[in-house]
């Protein structure tokens, strides 16, 4: 290592904690285990941007992170994709592999677990996540249902009606009972907003009925999330909150428009800290390029518009992605910590992104950098992350030290094990059906001799609350401090257009 090579790693990584450690210095082959590379705790909520090709390693990096973050008592949520994330539960197991990482970086390797929370939009691998319709928005569930501008115009007009009239929507079937209505006897209704035709609403509600048969039945009801169920600290350890997604990857849009509904809830709950020691809480979206792809121009203003303003809430957000392409540039701006692994040039579309990837990297007086991109091994990255005084760190190669927990899936009985063992379980295991939209509109209907009940109506719900579980009652009386209590209350709609109220905080 030259003189020139270890003063520039000192001074730009010597910061003091707290930090984490994310490896040692590589140049010219050698790694320097008697320095390491660094990121600040209070950096964080600067965001950041783990992006390679596949099989580079972005998953451990996403599991070192977590757990380290953990470990200082942050609170993380991430998606898991594929179930490798499961094992963030277990201690990992040494092996030869490990023991010469932990030897060249000079971290020794500590086998430890985090403590975790499974969740599950489905509810087959996890807590069952839901979130009534009133309070998705009009945005994310025209974003969910793929909806042009004609009918996104259409789902704000019904979000507005029912929000004058105190029709609550808390599940399809709510939406459905209302585009039924609005359509038929209740057009008369709408003259003030402007009204909608029936081929439209016809439209809107054959894809509604495609998004249930997606399974999003389970997910669009009560009781729904808490987001402080995220930001718990047990013993002094952050709490994981890993979305299981293995049911669901052939159905991106749904998860991805929920992260994005559960990070626009966020900045409207918090209270504004400005810069902390350490964050709130820190949201990993894995497979970041589904969430941008095909997305209209309101909506990735919308993003843009949380990633930049959360940061003051104490909420850092990183993409975990193949290339820094996927992410809008606008979006990519507001990323201060990078963590790139390798990338391949196949091909001229894989040159062309390997440039652009080059030239979002400070330059480098001991890097060519398109080179070291394409000569990275696994487990080995190019970084530069935010110093405490907010200037970006000169780019480093960096071996990165392995993750202190189990590198794959664990059993999936042991998952579930953990599922019924929490005390989320209780809170939001049963669902939950009250009288809503579609109840005061079949009574609308009956109480008039003339007009008959349209066949359109759903008629399929769950149990009536007078047939519910003791389970089911309990979970009732959360309901009180949801934001779906809000009948007779002030109704906000503000980022996303999500519903938001005045509500006491847990303690």
């Amino acid at each position: 290592m030259t003189d020139a090579f270890s003063q520039a790693i000192t001074e730009g990584y010597g910061f003091p904690d707290p930090s984490l450690v994310l490896g040692s210095p590589l140049l010219d082959g050698k790694v320097a285990s008697t320095a390491h590379v660094r990121v600040p705790l209070s950096m964080l909520n600067r965001h950041g941007l783990v992006a390679g090709a596949t099989g580079t390693g972005k998953t451990k990096t996403l599991q070192l992170l977590t757990e380290q973050l953990s470990r200082v008592g942050v609170p993380v949520f991430c998606a898991d994709m594929k179930g490798d994330l499961t094992g963030l539960s277990a201690p990992g197991v040494s092996n030869a592999k490990i023991e010469e990482r932990s030897k060249a970086t000079g971290v020794p390797f500590q086998p430890s677990a985090c403590p975790v929370e499974f969740l599950s939009l489905t509810g087959a691998n996890g807590q069952q996540l839901r979130a009534t319709v009133s309070s998705f928005g009009p945005l994310l569930l025209g974003r969910v249902l793929d909806c042009n501008d004609t009918q996104q115009s259409v789902l704000s007009l019904i979000f507005k009606f029912c929000d004058d009239k105190g029709l609550l929507l808390l599940d399809l079937p709510d939406l459905k009972a209302v585009l039924t209505w609005l359509t038929n006897e209740g057009a008369a209704e709408l003259k003030e907003y402007g009204g909608i035709t029936k081929a439209t609403a016809g439209v809107i509600l054959r894809k509604v009925i495609e998004l249930e048969q997606q399974g999003a039945e389970k997910f669009f009801g009560e009781p729904e999330f808490d987001v402080d169920d995220l930001l718990r600290v047990e013993n002094g350890r952050g709490v994981v909150s890993i979305l299981e997604l293995t049911d669901l990857q052939d159905r991106p849009a749904l998860f991805n428009t929920f992260m994005m509904w559960l990070l626009a809830s966020l900045w409207r709950e918090l209270p504004e800290v400005g810069d902390v020691e350490k964050p709130k809480l820190v949201f990993f979206f894995d497979e970041a390029h589904l969430l941008f792809d095909s997305a209209s121009k309101a909506f990735l203003e919308q993003i843009e518009h949380v990633v930049r303003l959360i940061r003051s809430k104490g909420v850092g957000v990183f993409f975990v992605t193949q290339t820094p392409k996927d992410v809008p540039a606008d979006v990519l701006a507001q990323l201060g910590n990078r963590v790139q692994h390798a990338l391949r040039a196949f091909t001229p579309d894989d040159e062309e992104k390997l440039k652009a990837t080059a030239r979002t990297f400070p330059r480098s007086a001991f890097y060519d950098i398109p080179a070291t991109l394409t000569s990275l091994g696994i487990g080995e990255a190019l970084i530069t992350v935010m110093s405490p005084r907010g200037i970006p760190t000169p780019v480093v190669a960096t071996l990165l030290i392995p993750p202190s927990s189990l590198m794959g899936a664990i059993d999936p009985a042991a998952v579930t094990k953990q599922v019924q063992a929490s005390p989320l379980y209780r809170r939001y295991a049963q669902a939950i059906d009250r009288e809503s939209a579609r109840e005061k509109l079949m009574a609308r209907a009956k109480e008039s001799e003339e007009v008959e009940v349209p066949q359109g109506y759903p008629t399929s719900r769950a149990p009536r609350r007078e047939e519910q579980s003791t389970a089911g009652k309990v979970a009732g009386a959360v309901l009180k401090s949801t934001v779906v209590a809000a009948i007779g209350r002030e109704l906000i709609r503000g980022v996303f257009g999500v519903l938001g109220l005045k509500k006491p905080r847990r303690r």
